[in-house]
């Protein structure tokens, strides 16, 4: 069976990448090894954030009475959480489904691995297919990272798929890492009522994000009843029959224990290429990801890498994005792809999101900036929400362009795309001026950070 386009991997990048070609009028096939949708739909973005919704029920629960609502009992089920997730998961991996289908592109469940640069071999059960494409797209996603530490391979320490598996909630947790994932599930654990601490190995958490924003975060975290403990080497896991024991070293190089019934590995991700049998098709690695150029198209002609499995940008929406372009590039190689900007977002209580320079990068990059934060506790609907924490931090150069915001706060997630389009288009504190933001709503926030940037903000001194 010969394709224009074969896609390993129907994750956010595989399947919409495969979507893509297909309605630019390519013969397209895609192969899955595990389950449609990949990470993201079955056990990453999806599920977490159906829990976060779980978690910031009980937290509104929790802070009713600040409302004048007495709620005098309640109880929380983890086994019913699961099966909600559960029911969420199979709506959208059968939509997927029926996507492909609807798209009329051969769907192909088993293992890939190259024979060479243009065929593919795909195992299933008792079968063996043989495909042969004039492009191939690899976007087998990522893995949980495993790092160098003794007994962290014990079967029960937890990673972000199996910690979604629990049907009990456990008393106390143990992250290790303090990336977007261990934050988030610390964040959505302790609104389940389980008692949570965090190890991170760097001497700050979510390291990605402007420090002005983590700054004000950890202390809410902390109020929230979340442990961290940064500049933490963990040296070895042991598996106890109580649950684990947790050695480290301090900053100080002291030796610390910590200790906890349940046990999570958030350590990152890596690339997932195991099994791909690369080097028959002379594709390249840049340590364990996958080498392209700024095309996403590796030192092969013809085979490209999208998503978590080429090391640029580990987000799911990025992923999508890759793949949308890369289609485009298939069906018209004379135009070259040019890197968008991309949103962050972290799920945490304030959400975090984030797009374009950090305070930081601007710093070492010598750039001339300005920089200009307005407070969520001064928004009207804000406060009406009882959700006053966190801040709309702009940066701008000094042609007043905007060219990094940061949101801790309310809705940040949502927010963050208002200043997406600004940045994509260049705009600048006075083209956001003639926009009018309505009232109340959380977005007045940016208008005024903005305006602020000039010392045009009405509602800021």
């Amino acid at each position: 069976m010969t394709y224009d386009v074969i896609v390993i991997g129907a994750g956010p990048g595989g399947y919409v990448a495969a979507i893509k070609a297909a309605k630019e009028g390519l013969k397209t096939a895609i192969i899955e090894k595990e389950k449609i949708g990949g990470t993201c739909l079955n056990w990453g973005c999806i599920p977490t954030k159906t829990y976060y919704r779980n978690a910031e029920l009980l937290k509104d629960i929790k802070s009713a009475d600040e409302f004048g609502i007495t709620i005098p009992e309640f109880s929380f089920s983890l086994e019913k959480t699961f099966q909600r997730k559960e029911e969420v998961v199979e709506k959208l991996t059968t939509g997927i489904r029926q996507l492909i289908a609807g798209n009329k592109i051969d769907l192909f469940e088993g293992a890939a691995s190259f024979k060479d640069k243009n065929t593919i071999l795909v195992k299933t059960e008792g079968n063996e297919e043989v495909l042969t494409g004039k492009n191939i797209i690899i976007a087998t996603g990522s893995k949980t990272n495993t790092p160098p530490i003794k007994g962290i391979e014990h079967p029960e320490v937890l990673d972000s798929k199996s910690i979604l598996e629990l049907k009990e909630l456990p008393e106390d947790l143990l992250i290790i890492g303090g990336g977007v994932i261990g934050i988030e599930f610390a964040g959505i654990f302790n609104y389940f009522g389980t008692k949570v601490q965090v190890l991170e190995y760097m001497p700050e958490i979510l390291i990605h994000e402007d420090r002005e924003v983590i700054k004000r975060f950890l202390p809410l975290l902390k109020k929230q009843g979340v442990t961290v403990n940064t500049s933490l080497k963990v040296t070895e896991v042991i598996k106890t029959e109580s649950g684990f024991v947790v050695k480290g070293l301090n900053k100080k190089e002291q030796e610390v224990e910590f200790t906890a019934s349940v046990l999570l590995n958030a350590a990152g991700r890596v690339a997932a290429t195991d099994g791909l049998e690369l080097d028959k098709a002379g594709v390249e690695l840049d340590r364990s990801t996958v080498k392209v150029d700024k095309n996403y198209q590796t030192n092969v002609e013809g085979i490209f890498a999208i998503g978590d499995v080429n090391g640029k940008i580990q987000l799911a929406h990025a992923a999508s994005h890759q793949g949308i372009v890369v289609a485009e590039y298939i069906k018209n190689p004379d135009m070259d792809i040019h890197e968008s900007l991309i949103p962050s977002c972290t799920f945490t209580f304030p959400e975090i999101s984030s797009i374009g320079l950090t305070e930081e990068q601007v710093k070492e990059k010598g750039i001339e900036y300005k920089t200009n934060k307005f407070l969520f506790m001064a928004n009207g609907k804000a406060l009406a929400k009882g959700e006053k924490d966190g801040f709309v931090k702009i940066i701008t150069d000094s042609d007043n362009k905007i060219i990094g915001v940061h949101i801790l706060g309310p809705h940040a997630s949502d927010l963050i795309h208002e200043a997406a389009v600004a940045m994509s288009k260049n705009m600048g504190v006075d083209d956001i001026a003639k926009i009018v933001h309505a009232h109340p709503t959380l977005a007045e926030a940016f208008d005024e950070a903005v305006l602020g940037i000039t010392g045009k903000a009405i509602h800021q001194i």
